[in-house]
């Protein structure tokens, strides 16, 4: 249906709602598109246990199991479905390096209907406040019923909390932006302030240092960048609107996890330190979330020195790109995704005999021409297709089918 008839339908009937079916097919196409990003590289079917500390999984928390005293537990997507059925599920999107506690001891009573036999703890798991339904820095539910301001929540790539979008300090999210770090997890991290989050010329520097200051602004760029909807709070912060506080970083004193030796400036060129390049640069500090580009996670320095400050830090993860919430939903999208009408089509006629076939052709050609026919009357007269007429163009076709069915004479062979 034209979007001229919806509007011609509301300036007739402004009390019904009218949405065209395009719009209506569309929205559901947008619903199972974003069930299949986060749940198409998940296993519905297997508890993950027996794969261990899995990458990226959409997990899980059971308020209905939930115990005081033996803390929080996550639960994998096939759990979810096989052993807390009918249960209060706190949904906690993904999260990275995490193993399924489904029936281990943290549980009372019970045991996990997929595998039972599970170690008591998993002793690398990682808990926020997320797993007790609650985000932020003010530790509120989502969605929650006595917040009246409508506002994103974005997920920090570092500590996988989330965020309000007006809680994430002295900033304000660009309209595009890849990924984000929560100004918690930047105060833990704050080599990575170094990096010029929204500057492409310092993401890509590797040997230019006749700049003498770089200042980062954490929340005016413009640059294209691809969009998503993960952010993240930390809970060591609990200062919802605490004031801006700078910090210029420069010299010996001030630079944060400086590299070491090992990056002189006579290594050879895949040896060499982006980060000690960019730390001779003043770089003004803000007291707020950043917003990184895609691709930022490529940039980062892979020197020997660095990658052992990853690794002291827990945060080896930022330099592998597949661990994003994007490279996630990406395989999961492509998992998922349909396969094209004709391909559709030729698995159903590769199912049926020849005459099976030809009535099939037969049966479309003639629904699509009268679906043609009967729209063509609503144009015409201006009016908008609704549900109702959709049943009744269906309904008629049925009768007609079992009217034409009533009084073919039987065929039989000679």
């Amino acid at each position: 249906m034209s979007d001229e008839l919806a509007g011609n339908a509301g300036e007739e009937n402004h009390d019904d709602a009218v949405i065209s079916m395009v719009d209506y097919l569309k929205e559901e196409a947008d619903l199972v598109e974003d069930a299949n990003a986060v749940l198409g590289d998940s296993d519905e079917n297997h508890c993950t246990y027996e794969k261990g500390y899995v990458g990226r999984q959409a997990l899980y928390a059971c308020a209905t199991c939930e115990t005081k005293d033996k803390g929080p537990a996550g639960v994998c997507l096939a759990c979810s479905y096989a052993c807390h059925e009918g249960h209060d599920l706190y949904e906690l999107y993904t999260k990275r390096y995490f193993c399924c506690d489904c029936g281990n001891s943290k549980f009372t009573d019970m045991k996990c209907k997929l595998l039972p036999d599970k170690e008591d703890h998993n002793i690398k798991n990682q808990y926020n406040q997320n797993f007790k339904g609650l985000y932020c820095v003010c530790e509120r539910p989502y969605p929650d019923p006595e917040d009246e301001i409508d506002d994103e929540m974005i997920q920090c790539i570092v500590c996988e909390d989330w965020y309000h979008g007006r809680h994430l300090g002295d900033c304000k999210p660009p309209s595009n932006f890849q990924e984000m770090i929560c100004r918690g997890c930047m105060s833990k991290h704050e080599f990575l302030w170094a990096y010029n989050i929204h500057s492409k010329e310092i993401l890509a520097l590797k040997s230019d240092s006749s700049t003498s200051e770089v200042t980062v602004d954490t929340g005016s760029s413009t640059s294209d960048v691809s969009e998503d909807t993960a952010v993240k709070s930390d809970n060591s912060d609990k200062s919802v609107n605490g004031g801006q506080e700078e910090k210029v970083l420069g010299s010996a004193e001030t630079k944060p996890n400086n590299c070491d030796n090992k990056c002189d400036t006579g290594a050879s060129e895949k040896d060499q330190c982006l980060l000690k390049d960019l730390q001779t640069r003043e770089v003004t500090m803000k007291e707020s979330a950043t917003f990184w580009p895609e691709g930022f996670r490529s940039k980062l320095c892979v020197c020997m020195s660095c990658k052992e400050m990853y690794k002291e830090q827990g945060i080896e993860y930022l330099i592998d790109e597949s661990d994003s919430v994007s490279a996630y939903e990406k395989r999961g999208k492509d998992k998922t995704a349909p396969s094209s009408e004709a391909d559709q089509e030729r698995r159903v006629l590769e199912g049926m005999n020849r005459v099976q076939q030809i009535e099939m052709v037969q049966g479309f050609n003639d629904m699509k021409s009268a679906l043609s026919d009967y729209l063509k009357k609503f144009a015409e007269n201006g009016k908008v297709v609704r549900a109702e007429d959709i049943r009744e163009f269906f309904s008629q076709m049925e009768q007609r089918k079992r009217q034409k069915t009533d009084h073919t004479p039987a065929h039989f062979c000679r």
